[in-house]
């Protein structure tokens, strides 16, 4: 059965949907519900049925202190879900990877993306292997490693150092012959980063992410800073208003993509958002 890419009303095609499947027991907001091919494979379907016009695939935890997996099961959870996809759908897929071997192994399955949390750093071929696979490449910030990157972030300008590193990785894949229109960037929201004294500034300045001239792939779900600005005791999965605020936040920057698991909940608040902006622009 081909799964078909749902109509998509013309006021939000400017931007995407990336939806997320963790392939993994422990990541932080699903662990565990979609670890075997089956239950990702259905999740997959859901996720295209919802809107999704991207699937993004994670086969190692990058939650803080997680534990890293090693190059051989992290291919055994995501190959064989990438190629179940890809014999279905012609949606775009991202590989989650911090490893170069694993984003050619997707990449020969059928992913178009790799999603690196590491912003190519974790190995010393990551640049090459990037500009060998010409797909799209995410860029994204982390202060510190998943293992201690929570322990103690420290910013002097949150929003400029971070646009500083991505500058200076866009420019590293560039130089490495990975081509300009296939470089996005991340600003990593909870990656390194305090809940709320580098979280919300962030957010609040993604223009001067944006103003480097590279689409913005903004992660914002179901993350702990929403639990904090909420009073500290909302649970993941009581964070849906605040993930689609971060969302829309970040929508109304100007981001090219969001990072979420709630799929058709997000494509439904652009899809408003977008229509009301649409007359509010007409009207002037």
């Amino acid at each position: 059965m081909i799964w078909g890419p749902m109509s998509r009303p013309p006021d939000r095609r400017d931007v995407r949907v990336m939806g997320v499947i963790n392939v993994t027991p422990d990541s932080f907001s699903d662990g565990g519900r979609f670890d075997d091919l089956s239950s990702a494979i259905l999740q997959a379907r859901q996720l295209i049925a919802d809107g999704a016009d991207i699937i993004d695939i994670g086969g190692e935890s990058t939650r803080p202190r997680a534990e890293p997996v090693s190059e051989a099961l992290e291919l055994d959870r995501v190959v064989p879900l990438i190629l179940a996809i890809r014999a279905a759908s012609s949606i775009p897929i991202s590989i989650d990877t911090m490893k170069p071997a694993v984003a050619r192994a997707a990449v020969e399955a059928g992913a178009t993306m790799w999603n690196d949390v590491t912003a190519l750093r974790h190995a010393p071929d990551s640049l090459v292997t990037a500009a060998e696979l010409g797909c799209e490449v995410v860029l994204m910030h982390m202060q510190g490693e998943p293992g201690t990157m929570q322990a103690e972030p420290h910013y002097e300008d949150v929003v400029g150092e971070v646009a500083a590193f991505l500058s200076a990785r866009a420019e590293a894949a560039l130089a490495a012959g990975v081509a300009r229109h296939r470089i996005w960037v991340d600003p990593g929201i909870g990656f390194g980063k305090h809940m709320t004294r580098h979280n919300l500034p962030l957010l609040a300045g993604l223009d001067r992410i944006i103003a480097l001239g590279f689409p913005v792939l903004l992660g914002v779900s179901r993350k702990s800073f929403i639990g904090a600005v909420d009073g500290g005791g909302t649970s993941v999965d009581q964070r849906l208003g605040g993930s689609i605020a971060g969302a829309l936040a970040g929508i109304a920057a100007g981001v090219s993509a969001v990072r979420v698991h709630d799929v058709r909940e997000t494509a439904q608040a652009l899809n408003v958002w977008r229509a009301i902006a649409a007359l509010r622009t007409i009207d002037t």
